[in-house]
């Protein structure tokens, strides 16, 4: 039975705006491309690559940026969310995101900042249980049959599909219920049903035509037996639900034997949480499958547990898989894909290929045809360290690409440990003493616990790459983060012979320190024509805690860049990047108060913009034109000492004078 919530709306100010009539300008492998200064995507166009032709702010005047306005979250909710990573979406001059506790739903005047309306779902304690995966959510969607039919659809902390009028923020009433479908129903999982608390989603939905494609966000993991996160796909228009794929085959259908002693039947996990690719010319939908239960044990799922850490390619209009990789076998180390792949056209030895590129928390950068899901550069299987977990069956290799080179450091040895100084050195072998350590895929032992690098938050994260597609240039931003994982036997805990956690208690110094030497984080570019790496820099200058460091007085520390994926955006002139560092796991001190400005072809940081009032970028930074102004916009949000309340986020629009 469905479940009866408040819903109303706040009016501010009538919404009269006009649509942008500016051209459209295609760029060779930018899918989907909006209207010429617009915004229409989570990652500016179906193909998800963080890029916009805009080459107003350029190098020459990127240091004379301002603040045109701001908008502050803090009475969106019962409490703040000060780590806000939302990108907004602009169309015909309005800003589009949600926000707050509640994750409510704002437009926004695109040029002055101004509430036009707010729409608030109310789920009660559906809403208030559901996964801790960032309350505000990262944005909404965006669907027009370009006859004046404009909606925006997103899901609610309870894990609710709904569509709004993009003009007036009234919910559409042909969609659903009322404009409301709940996703706990239809799942296709018979017996097992949703708790609250167990399922929601972060990422905004797909968009492939005139079909809605949802994921789904999983708490819980330390039972055997857990819901599945099957994706689907919803009439744009009613909501009707067309398909569900199964990402645990069900008998007779194929890769069910990769899960051996009928382990499909109970194991459930292996949603998509992150954001997807789209190529609408084809009507195909990229998915980044994540891990099954548990992230850290396998023992209950024996095989290699298809579609599990699979690139999934569907047909967006039936559901039917295309084609898929899995780019870990049995992950116990919590190798999920953390972010949507990034679509653009390649030319290699001659060939132009409509490309894929799917960058992971490990530093692998998986790429493919997209149409055949044929690896453009050969991916070879290669052994590696086997489990000594009674129960455990590991694969006993994994899939390796030979291009591009990964982008992050992989695997720890003695050689990797932090040497500002001997005393520092001598200190970090001590902490190492205490754990097992090896190349990537290294795992965990009951006796001895394996330091991880990268560890589950990555390499790269939920961010991901961006990509100039005039160039064929990919950016990737990704943290050098080592972490501790740790296999125990608690049969208080689970019902599980193990389970497993990653924690960072011995990654950092007392001095708060990295264990491990810099970068602590890098912005990688890849030239995608030949797979070489173009420059590698810092993601940022070094931190204040570490600069002023007692430990490392007189010491000469080079540029470290921070334990924290970079936020990239990319113009037809420059890179932006911001890193938070609000993440609990980084070192203190982390991240910066910069949305820095660089050189696409070098990886020079031309310009350095502080952000008001010391807040940190925390958003995906977005741009669009307006008035003949181009603005940039970004979250920002502040996470004070734990003896002060948190600062609500605010978005920070930039612009020349």
């Amino acid at each position: 039975m469905r479940l009866k919530s408040l819903r109303y709306l706040v009016w501010i100010a009538p919404v009269m705006v006009a649509i942008l009539l500016s051209p459209v300008v295609r760029i060779a492998g930018q899918q989907g491309a909006p209207k010429t200064g617009e915004w229409r995507y989570w990652g500016g166009d179906a193909g998800n690559s963080h890029y916009s032709p805009l080459d107003q702010i350029d190098r020459t005047n990127v240091k004379d940026l301002r603040v045109a306005w701001r908008w502050k979250s803090e009475n969106l909710g019962p409490r703040p969310d000060s780590d806000w990573k939302v990108t907004p979406l602009m169309i015909g001059r309005v800003l589009y995101f949600t926000g707050g506790s509640r994750r409510d739903v704002v437009a926004a005047d695109a040029a002055t900042g101004e509430t036009l309306w707010i729409y608030r779902y109310d789920e009660g304690t559906r809403g208030a249980r559901a996964p801790n995966r960032g309350p505000s959510g990262r944005g909404l969607s965006y669907w027009t049959d370009g006859q004046g039919d404009e909606r925006l659809i997103y899901v609610t902390l309870g894990y609710r599909l709904v569509e709004l009028n993009a003009k007036t923020g009234r919910p559409i009433p042909g969609f659903g219920t009322d404009g409301v479908v709940d996703l706990f129903e239809g799942l296709d999982q018979g017996a097992k049903v949703p708790k609250e608390g167990e399922m929601s989603l972060t990422s905004p939905p797909a968009i492939v035509r005139d079909v809605v494609v949802v994921g789904a966000a999983l708490g819980g993991g330390r039972t055997m037996e857990f819901i599945a996160g099957f994706p689907r796909g919803f009439d744009v228009r009613t909501g009707k639900r067309l398909w569900t794929f199964h990402t645990i085959p069900q008998p007779g259908e194929f890769g069910n034997d990769t899960w051996e002693k009928d382990s499909w039947a109970y194991t459930g996990h292996t949603g998509a949480w992150s954001q997807m690719a789209v190529d609408e010319e084809l009507g195909y939908v990229y998915i980044p499958v994540e891990t099954p239960t548990n992230d850290f044990y396998g023992g209950h799922r024996p095989g290699n547990g298809l579609y599990g850490n699979t690139v999934l390619c569907l047909d967006a209009k039936t559901g039917k898989r295309v084609w898929h990789f899995q780019t870990t076998h049995h992950d116990i180390w919590d190798y999920d894909l953390p972010a949507a792949a990034n679509l653009l056209d390649v030319t290699v030895d001659g060939r132009t290929i409509k490309a894929l590129a799917q960058v992971t928390k490990q530093g692998f950068t998986f790429v493919f045809d997209r149409v055949t899901g044929q690896p453009i550069w050969p991916i070879v299987e290669r052994p590696v360290p086997q489990s000594d977990v009674p129960g455990e069956k590991t694969s006993p290799t994994q899939p390796i690409p030979t291009k591009p080179v990964p982008f992050e450091r992989q695997g720890m040895t003695e050689n990797d440990l932090v040497d500002f100084t001997p005393e520092l050195k001598a200190e970090a072998l001590e902490i190492a003493k205490k754990y097992r350590m090896g190349p990537v895929y290294t795992p965990a032992s009951e006796r001895q616990a394996t330091l991880m690098l990268p560890s589950p938050n990555g390499g790269a994260s939920w961010q991901g790459a961006a990509v100039d597609p005039e160039t064929g240039t990919l950016f990737i931003g990704s943290a050098t983060t080592p972490r501790v994982l740790q296999i125990q036997h608690d049969p208080k805990r689970s019902n599980m012979e193990y389970t497993g956690d990653s924690r960072y208690v011995a990654s950092s110094f007392p001095h708060g320190i990295s264990l491990v030497k810099p970068p602590w984080g890098r912005i990688t570019a890849v030239n995608m024509n030949t797979g070489n790496n173009l420059w590698v820099v810092p993601n940022g200058d070094t931190p204040d805690a570490v600069k002023n460091n007692p430990a490392l007085k007189g010491v000469e520390i080079p540029r470290t860049g921070t334990a924290d994926a970079s936020n990239l955006l990319v113009t037809k002139t420059l890179l932006f990047s911001g890193t938070s560092g609000l993440h609990p796991s980084l070192p203190p001190g982390q991240g910066a108060p910069y949305l820095l400005a660089l050189d696409k072809k070098t990886g020079e940081v031309i310009y350095q913009f502080k952000l008001p009032d010391d807040l940190r970028p925390t958003g995906i930074p977005m741009t669009y034109l307006v008035g003949g102004k181009q603005y940039i916009v970004v979250a920002a949000g502040l996470a004070p000492p734990a003896s002060r309340e948190s600062r609500a986020g605010e978005l920070i629009a930039l612009v020349l004078p």
